[in-house]
């Protein structure tokens, strides 16, 4: 329409230029109509011809209509791409997969929704005729959120959201429910402190809160370990007993329901695509177990008083500290009072306690740093990275988390000398010379050497001034 007009002012100033003077008024008048018919005529050959090579708008949104039938296919930002289809009717079903999300896929429904676990699908009807449903009415969801890892998600059930005509089409009701249901798996890595948080506590926070505990979990790939290990969290989400949906024969029916979760980014959220925080979950955090420090201490000069809290994560097995005692003697002589203790070794709520109890946290690089989130605001991390060009990873999963938590972030990156790894291969070793040889191999390959195989011997007087420089910080 835009360039129509164009094209028609442009010809109409062209005209009254240059052929006003030499035409009296009813010629002028004829050939201005005829100015108009040969501009229309342009145009449309124009974007006749053009129409199969022009790209994409930035936003198409294209509608359907007939009768009760409404669909919108395909709406494409530059910040997002969504597949959507709308079903319209009395009751107003809806349904909308969002299946080009970088972690994971979901697929929100309301109207009637039934799930029968057993064969992996969902049904939600549809008023319109056969003819009229989109060519491929069905959505494949892994209710996990990591789908681009593909040895995460081959432990990742898969479910079908199928979309039917009409109810009498679809399984009979074996148990209705009065509230909204959300649908997730507990496969993937959700056993590591780090991607039960990750993958789903935050993305089960972020999908679930809007109902105020009004919503019932159905999960696939139940542990109940991991169940009773969030239990006071899962309680403060819902109100109802969890379905151990891949156990259950019958056909639950909801009125609406979300399968899979939302998802942003890792131990974090982004608050532009959300009306939740970081800080909202940190809060909902403290509120479910009763944590009392919103803040850190402030360090004033001359106060002996108030010695702020360092607790130091100790690790078994592997990138364990070698000379913890001596990390901690060191600490204590430059104002900390100290805490050293293992994430794994004790239950939830109170390790949740501890480290809200405290100023300072450090760790080497691990899924026991994922407490951070207990710590109270204006904390201070200080995250220990073993040799293997691990700086990357190190901040995307918890240095750039942190600064959104409001916490100070510190990062301290270990030398040669300080990995048990020089004890392991010669000085010219690729291990230690060339450690980007190893990893561009892949990541199980970067994990075997430098994550399970590697422990720290810190170099203390070093990292005195990395203590130093978090008291700083708490001035």
């Amino acid at each position: 329409m835009i360039t129509l007009s164009c094209l028609i002012m442009e010809a109409k100033m062209m005209y009254e230029t240059i052929f006003a003077r030499s035409f009296s008024r009813h010629e002028q008048k004829k050939l201005g109509y005829g100015a108009f018919a040969v501009c229309f005529f342009i145009t449309f050959t124009i974007f006749t011809v053009l129409k199969p090579y022009l790209g994409p708008l930035p936003v198409l949104n294209l509608q359907l209509s007939t009768g009760g039938f409404k669909m919108l296919m395909v709406e494409d930002t530059t910040s997002t791409q969504q597949i959507v289809a709308e079903i319209g009717r009395k009751e107003m079903e809806a349904l909308v997969c969002n299946i080009m999300d970088r972690r994971s896929d979901f697929c929100e429904m309301s109207g009637d929704v039934r799930v029968q676990g057993n064969s992996s699908t969902i049904f939600i009807a549809s008023s319109a005729p056969v003819d009229m449903l989109p060519e491929n009415s069905s959505w494949s969801i892994r209710p996990y959120a990591r789908k681009g890892d593909a040895r995460a998600m081959k432990h990742v059930r898969n479910f079908t959201v199928k979309m039917t005509t009409g109810r009498q089409h679809l399984p009979h009701c074996t148990q209705n429910h009065t509230v909204p249901a959300v649908l997730f798996s507990l496969g993937g890595y959700s056993g590591n402190h780090f991607h039960a948080f990750s993958d789903v506590l935050i993305p089960l926070y972020l999908t679930s809160r809007q109902f105020n505990g009004e919503v019932q979990f159905l999960v696939t790939s139940k542990s109940l370990r991991w169940i009773e290990k969030f239990r006071i969290l899962l309680q403060e989400l819902s109100r109802y007993p969890i379905i151990d949906i891949d156990r259950e024969e019958g056909i639950h029916c909801f009125s609406s329901a979300i399968i899979g979760l939302k998802c942003h980014k890792e131990l974090d959220i982004d608050p532009s695509k959300s009306p939740y925080s970081m800080k909202d979950f940190r809060e909902f955090l403290r509120s479910s177990y009763s944590l009392k420090r919103a803040t850190a201490i402030k360090v004033r000069d001359g106060d002996d008083t108030k010695k702020p809290r360092l607790l130091i994560i100790a690790r078994k097995k592997t990138r364990s500290f070698t000379n913890d005692g001596k990390i901690a003697e060191m600490a204590r002589s430059l104002g900390y009072e100290v805490i050293v203790a293992e994430a794994n070794g004790t239950e939830i709520s109170r390790f949740a306690e501890l480290v809200n109890s405290c100023d300072v946290l450090m760790g080497v690089h691990g899924a026991g740093l994922t407490n951070i989130v207990f710590l109270p605001e204006n904390a201070v991390l200080i995250q220990v990275v073993p040799l293997g060009g691990l700086e990357w990873v190190a901040r995307y999963d918890f240095g750039l988390p942190a600064v959104d938590m409001k916490i100070r972030y510190i990062e301290y990156q270990i030398k040669e000398e300080e990995s048990s790894l020089i004890e392991k291969y010669p000085h010219e070793h690729a291990v230690l010379r060339d450690p980007h040889s190893i990893t561009k191999l892949g990541w199980l390959e970067l994990k075997a050497v430098y994550l399970d195989k590697q422990n720290v011997k810190l170099d203390l007087n070093r990292f005195r001034n990395t203590l130093l420089q978090a008291l700083q910080l708490l001035h």
